[in-house]
């Protein structure tokens, strides 16, 4: 079901370069491109982020699941990434900030999105923060 939300999302987003189905409230939505890990295959994401100094900030927080969602799991075996943004589309190469980034980094995307911080009471595991850098 969230593999084919995702698809439709993408879809409209593409279509309307991000102004019909690019928030969610006053947090923005990118989509995230991966390739999967035992597939091969393109999968999208739409993800809320935020942008800093030329790289974008999203959180792997699968809504406080107890695993990773698989978008992340795709990354971290393949960097490699693209990212729309509006019409905007970019090589991008991913990887999982460091303790003091993740610490600079999420209260400025619990600012945008404040359910961030309650799925970090729903899990007993890290929810990591991933820093997409122009490749």
């Amino acid at each position: 079901m969230q593999r084919l939300f995702s698809a439709w999302h993408a879809f409209w987003y593409r279509r309307f370069r991000g102004h019909v189905v690019g928030r969610v409230g006053k947090a923005p939505i990118l989509i995230l491109t991966t390739t999967g890990r035992k597939s091969g295959a393109l999968r999208q994401s739409p993800l809320i982020y935020q942008q800093e100094a030329g790289n974008v900030f999203v959180i792997a927080s699968n809504a406080g699941r107890p695993h990773h969602p698989a978008w992340y799991l795709n990354l971290t075996a393949n960097p490699n990434v693209r990212v729309r943004i509006g019409s905007g589309d970019r090589a991008m190469v991913a990887r999982t900030a460091s303790e003091d980034e993740r610490a600079a980094i999420w209260p400025k995307m619990v600012a945008v999105y404040k359910s961030y911080d309650s799925y970090v009471k729903k899990t007993d595991r890290r929810i990591p923060v991933v820093i997409l850098s122009p490749a």
